[in-house]
């Protein structure tokens, strides 16, 4: 399933991300802040379970977050910066990273690490990664998770290709995709069109 995040906050933000003229630091604050905001609606679903607490005034049944712990796992390198905005909503959430780079020949990922919470069985899991492109570096992600024992999963991404939601829709139909928008189209050289370039360069300065 597709969830595309309209909110006039998210669109403005992701705006300013698309412009050339936005330089490392204020981009990296902005994907930041995308990403805390998608968290908002990746995480509506979460179970509540009335807990007694004493206010100022009196006493009383109220609600907090329960059921399954959250993991939330980055692809690397760009999925690091939506992670560290994610975690000022949900600081107790554990953190995994899988690494991934793209072949630029083949354009299919290759995996050169992965590191994830012992219990990530136990876990609901929240895989990021900025840009879905192909699908092929968040859907190979996914299959690890899922090999290494994940039930729960759900992909956030701040841009998608309609190529890389059909292929993420097609191998986990399962995994619920939340994006704040998708674009037209893939180029010849696998980047979403129009975009806002390579987000790991821009995120950290590289070339």
């Amino acid at each position: 399933m597709l969830t595309v995040v309209a909110h006039p906050l998210i669109q403005h933000k992701l705006s300013l991300m698309r412009s050339v003229e936005t330089g490392v630091k204020e981009f990296r604050e902005l994907a930041a802040e995308v990403s805390m905001l998608l968290a908002y609606e990746a995480m509506r679903d979460l179970e509540l379970s009335p807990t007694h607490l004493q206010t100022p005034l009196q006493e009383g049944e109220f609600p907090m977050l329960s059921g399954k712990k959250l993991a939330l796992v980055a692809i690397l390198r760009a999925g690091l910066v939506m992670t560290d905005g994610i975690l000022s909503l949900v600081p107790a959430a554990r953190v995994g990273h899988i690494g991934l780079y793209r072949d630029p020949l083949t354009l299919k990922p290759v995996a050169y690490y992965n590191k994830l919470p012992a219990d990530i069985a136990e876990r609901r899991v929240f895989l990021t990664d900025p840009m879905l492109a192909t699908g092929g570096s968040a859907g190979a992600a996914i299959q690890f998770l899922k090999d290494a024992g994940a039930q729960t999963i759900k992909l956030m991404s701040i841009l998608a290709a309609p190529e890389g939601v059909a292929v993420i829709e097609a191998e986990h139909p399962d995994v619920e995709i939340v994006v704040a928008a998708v674009d037209e189209r893939l180029n010849d050289h696998g980047y979403i069109v129009p975009g806002l370039g390579d987000a790991g360069d821009r995120i950290y300065g590289t070339k």
